[in-house]
C-alpha cells in the first residue's frame, strides 16, 4: 500500500499504521479513508494529499 503526504504540512499517511487517533485501523488504504477524514496535523481535506515518491 502506498503512503500519501500532505501537500500543506508534510504529514505522511502510512496505511500500515492507519490513524488510530481518528479511529482509522491499520491496513486502511488511503483510497478507503472516509471522505470526511482530514489531515490530523493541519486539518486539510484528502484532496490536499499526494502520492509519496
Amino acid at each position: 500500500m502506498q503512503k500519501y503526504v500532505c501537500d500543506i504540512c508534510g504529514y505522511i499517511y502510512d496505511p500500515e499504521l492507519g490513524d488510530p487517533d481518528h479511529e482509522i485501523n491499520p491496513g486502511t488504504a488511503f483510497e478507503d479513508l472516509p471522505d470526511a477524514w482530514i489531515c490530523p496535523l493541519c486539518g486539510v481535506d484528502k484532496d490536499e494529499f499526494s502520492l509519496e515518491d
